[in-house]
């Protein structure tokens, strides 16, 4: 019992003294127990001792069998994948899409529709070129389907100043309660739901929610995208008690809804498919047009543009958030610049001090004045002149100065902030006779319509508004009818002209003068028949000026 006893002690002695001599090489933990184990009591125990070295003994020579030597690993190494270059942004595209597309008569339609109006995806393409590549690489960055890259052609078009009868702005067509949900500021100055960047970043993370809420169906989520996950959610849920399947296809949606996803699916194997489908996509070069420049301040849009060496509209255009002629003076604080002006606009910005940004005037304050009357004579807030300024409160002080920042051009020369996008709108003419109406108190879209015998979305439309928005007091809106005739053909002969009351006129008198009717007249100028015509007063009449004597 001692001899063998004896012979496995020195056994795993020598063992142990083996490993310890070589090189580093991870060991398991059992190692250290050999090393440290006590002298075995029994024979049966040295026994096992001694297997469990054997063991350890044949693990090490595996390992060393397996492990090759450094050199050999460097001549084996196998060569590094390259990404694919693309002078196309379009073949970048189509070669990551991945959502099956069925073949249905619903896409099959939408899928006709696009492939027949090639100028209309001409005119898409022009929009999307400054944008597209940075879309890309946003999605692609996220690991995302790079079928999302398609969906502001079926949202706006890639109108960045598009405007739904959902109230629903931008390129991604954001309506104000999902825009504020996902981080989109919304105020006088800047309205995020049209910031490229932002809002992109933004119907992101909408739709990657969206896929996690409908637990990875892409064709769930982006319907949810336009129809809200409630009503997605409530049709799946409706099918299931009826025990129908719940794909997308089987459920019971808007027809809006209905047609969405079909739409971005239609694309997608357009543009998979091109060239089996004979259709041609206007080419966009795969390279980055604009690159985000952060300004650190407020700035006005002009001075911005001469720095950038671009026009104002140009500048406006990478840049349709802002709705006034100036940055936010909160921020964000970031254009979008060309890719080859931005190292130039960089340098010229960080050339000029903070004050220089913006234009100012030194307004003497006056008996009537105040902080509101200041600030629409001014285009400004009245929160901005309180900053400026360090006021605590509304008060200001008669002959005091106030610092107040004003636009650098003519207001007329950002064609592309809310107030001249707005002034376009009602100056297209829709009709013969225009109509200047001024919001009263009590007032709504709908009683204005009925009122002049126009639909609501008519007069929405002519207004740049939505059906669903609110009015304001004083807010004026346009309002386009046929001519007093009612016949387009006079309609060049008709003009607008001005009257002033003379002393003894009478509606019917001026009605009769200027062959026209007096309940045209009351309409062009919200009268109150009960009440008199006064001396002086000023009435707008449209008159077909060969039917009225000099």
């Amino acid at each position: 019992m001692k001899l063998l006893y004896s012979a496995c002690f020195s056994f795993v002695a020598l063992l142990t003294t083996g490993c310890q001599s070589t090189t580093e090489t991870a060991l398991p933990e059992k190692t250290t127990n050999i090393e440290t184990v006590e002298a075995p009591a029994t024979a049966q125990e040295a026994i096992e001792v001694a297997d469990a070295a054997e063991e350890l003994a044949e693990q090490q020579a595996l390992q060393s069998e397996a492990a090759p030597e450094q050199p050999s690993l460097i001549a084996e190494a196998e060569p590094e994948l390259t990404e694919p270059e693309y002078t196309d942004l379009w073949l970048r595209i189509s070669d990551q899409l991945t959502i099956p597309v069925p073949e249905n008569k619903r896409i099959q339609s939408q899928r006709n529709w696009y492939n027949k109006h090639p100028r209309y995806m001409d005119r898409v393409a022009k929009r999307a070129d400054p944008y597209l590549f940075l879309i890309v690489e946003k999605i692609e960055q996220r690991n995302l389907p790079m079928e999302l890259a398609l969906l502001p052609i079926v949202e706006s078009a890639f109108d960045p100043f598009a405007y739904s009868h959902g109230r629903a702005s931008g390129i991604w067509q954001f309506i104000p309660g999902t825009g504020k949900r996902f981080g989109l500021d919304q105020n006088w100055w800047y309205d995020g739901r049209r910031d490229i960047a932002a809002s992109t970043d933004a119907a992101l993370d909408y739709l990657e929610y969206l896929n996690r809420y409908f637990k990875g169906d892409w064709l769930h989520a982006l319907a949810a995208y336009n129809s809200g996950e409630g009503r997605v959610r409530s049709a799946i849920r409706k099918n299931k008690r009826q025990g129908k399947p719940t794909d997308f296809w089987s459920l019971s949606l808007p027809k809006e809804t209905r047609a969405y996803v079909p739409k971005l699916l239609a694309l997608a194997d357009l543009l998979k498919r091109q060239q089996e489908f004979g259709m041609v996509w206007t080419p966009i070069s795969n390279e980055a047009k604009v690159v985000e420049v952060d300004t650190g301040s407020q700035i006005d849009l002009a001075l911005a543009a001469d720095l950038a060496g671009l026009s104002v509209d140009e500048l406006h255009k990478l840049n349709p958030a802002f709705n006034r002629w100036a940055t936010s003076p909160d921020g964000p604080h970031k254009l979008l610049i060309p890719v080859d002006k931005a190292e130039s606009f960089s340098a010229k910005l960080n050339a000029l001090e903070r004050t220089e940004r913006l234009n100012w005037v030194r307004h003497r304050v006056k008996s009537g004045d105040s902080l509101i009357k200041l600030a629409k004579q001014y285009h400004t807030t009245a929160g901005m002149i309180r900053e400026v300024n360090k006021l605590n409160g509304n008060m200001i002080r008669v002959g005091s100065h106030l610092l107040i920042p004003v636009a650098a051009s003519e207001l007329s020369e950002y064609r592309f902030s809310a107030d001249q996008r707005l002034a376009r709108t009602q100056s297209k003419a829709r009709a013969s006779e225009r109509i200047d109406y001024k919001v009263r108190n009590g007032d709504s879209l709908w009683t204005i319509a009925k009122r002049h015998k126009v639909t609501v979305r008519q007069l929405a439309k002519w207004n740049g508004m939505a059906p669903t928005d609110t009015l304001r007091l004083n807010q004026k809106l346009v309002i386009w009818q046929k001519g007093t005739s009612g016949t387009s053909k006079n309609a060049a002969t008709t003009r607008k002209i001005a009257y002033k009351v003379r002393s003894g006129d009478s509606l019917a008198r001026i009605a009769s003068k200027f062959k026209v009717k007096v309940s045209d007249l009351v309409r062009w100028n919200q009268l109150d028949k009960s009440k008199y015509l006064q001396p002086g007063q000023m009435l707008r009449l449209y008159v077909d000026v060969t039917q009225i004597s000099s």
